[in-house]
């Protein structure tokens, strides 16, 4: 199982109090966490990423293991704690403003 942390306001979309847990066929991959976290949960689509190039939608990042993988292409596969459960994926909303 994987484990996906949210940012309180996606957990209020949702509708759950803490981590989500995901089954992942197949590489674990940025891609494949978020396919299967968009199919479990569907208000999520276009919440995290574009809907039409399901691109990161900018004030959202990917944290793995004290890891920024914001950047990295959907394809990466998560480290090998994330994989396998022991760490979670880290979804957070960043924040702006000055």
């Amino acid at each position: 199982m994987i484990r996906v942390s949210l940012p309180y306001h996606l957990r209020t979309l949702t509708r759950v109090d803490e981590e989500v847990q995901l089954s992942i066929e197949g590489p674990v991959t940025i891609g494949a966490v978020l396919d299967a976290l968009e199919a479990r949960y569907p208000v999520l689509c276009g919440a995290i990423r574009d809907r039409g190039t399901l691109r990161r939608r900018p004030f959202v990042r990917f944290f793995a293991c004290k890891e920024d993988l914001s950047q990295e292409p959907p394809e990466t596969e998560l480290p090998g704690p994330v994989a396998s459960g022991a760490e979670p994926l880290l979804i957070i909303g960043a924040m702006a403003g000055g």
